[in-house]
């Protein structure tokens, strides 16, 4: 990830505490998990020393969550969204690119999203879980789509819906590039399940507009 020195000043500290609160998680039980001091974390929370990006992708990893979530801001919320292709929020990761749909700026709880995946693309080992539901819908290419002990193969045309609340994960098992659409909705109100999404990849590229 390319963190740019002209980019919009943000707060990590009270970044890192809220997400970490909104996850339950103690300090002491983040160090743990991260790898670092609760001394350390302390610091970075209180802004008295700035992380640095090998210190974010671990704090990141144990939250599970994109190291993109330490630079968001909370974006105004509308009824109507209406965006054109250039528009589109976008976010490049390993092999792949992640383009919202307008969810992220919607008041309704629905986030629809594209996802294109070069091949063995994937969305990690451990697989995700999260509040709602979740629609599939294959686009281009081949698909494989593990929902707990089952597997899909989805090729162009085919659609998968489960509850997001099953552990599930995804990956590009074919030769060429794959692009799906991907619609969550349902999810509790404070959630941004399409983060989970992108948790796996280290993101690349310019810096993510997100």
């Amino acid at each position: 990830m390319e963190i740019h020195n002209d980019a919009p000043a943000v707060d990590v500290g009270s970044r890192l505490r809220e997400l970490r609160q909104e996850r339950n998680k103690s300090m002491r039980a983040l160090a743990k998990l991260s790898g670092l001091s609760t001394n350390a974390l302390s610091m970075i929370e209180r802004g008295r020393t700035s992380p640095s990006v090998s210190t974010l992708y671990k704090l990141a990893e144990a939250l599970e969550v994109p190291v993109t979530a330490f630079f968001r801001t909370q974006p105004s919320r509308q009824e109507i969204v209406f965006r054109k292709p250039e528009e589109r929020t976008s976010v490049e990761f390993n092999r792949g690119l992640w383009e919202g749909l307008g969810g992220e700026t919607f008041t309704g709880r629905v986030e629809p999203f594209m996802l294109t995946l070069e091949p063995g693309g994937t969305s990690g080992p451990f697989g995700m879980i999260h509040s709602g539901h979740e629609f599939v819908y294959c686009v281009e290419g081949q698909l494989e789509y593990e929902v707990e002990d089952r597997r899909f193969s989805l090729k162009p045309g085919d659609s998968l819906l489960f509850a997001s609340r099953m552990r599930h994960r995804w990956r590009n098992s074919g030769k060429g590039v794959a692009k799906l659409l991907i619609v969550l909705s349902g999810f509790e109100m404070d959630e941004r399940p399409s983060e989970f999404h992108l948790r796996s990849g280290q993101v690349g590229g310019e810096n993510p507009k997100i």
